[in-house]
């Protein structure tokens, strides 16, 4: 019990050690004005660098990662016809798709798929 406990707290000192060491390592200690501005080949920015970017970007973003991910699952649901039984495959494949339809209908009737609003 003993020799698990001094393990346990040499581990905890070597991560400690060396967590301190990585933060004395990175810290900057010289700011430079022209080094925290943002980079235009030279020229004074035009406009603020830390702009919000626009919710119509972030929905159709979010509306591509649920189709990507609905995608990935639908693709096994090809290879495995051969291997299951057709009226259970049928079915299962019919009630994906069909949630996925009302996911779009739903999408659709909220106004996430008009783009010039």
């Amino acid at each position: 019990m003993f020799l698990i406990f001094m393990n346990m707290l040499m581990i905890w000192l070597l991560t400690l050690f060396i967590m301190m060491l990585a933060s004395m390592i990175s810290k900057k200690t010289f700011y430079d004005r022209e080094k925290n501005t943002p980079f235009e080949c030279g020229f004074d920015p035009k406009s603020k660098s830390r702009l919000p970017f626009s919710m119509r970007f972030f929905l159709i973003a979010l509306i591509f990662l649920i189709f990507d991910v609905e995608i990935a699952l639908m693709l096994p649901i090809t290879f495995i016809i051969n291997l299951s039984n057709f009226k259970i495959w049928l079915i299962l494949s019919s009630y994906f798709i069909f949630i996925l339809l009302l996911g779009v209908y739903y999408e659709w009737n909220y106004g996430a798929l008009n783009w010039l609003n």
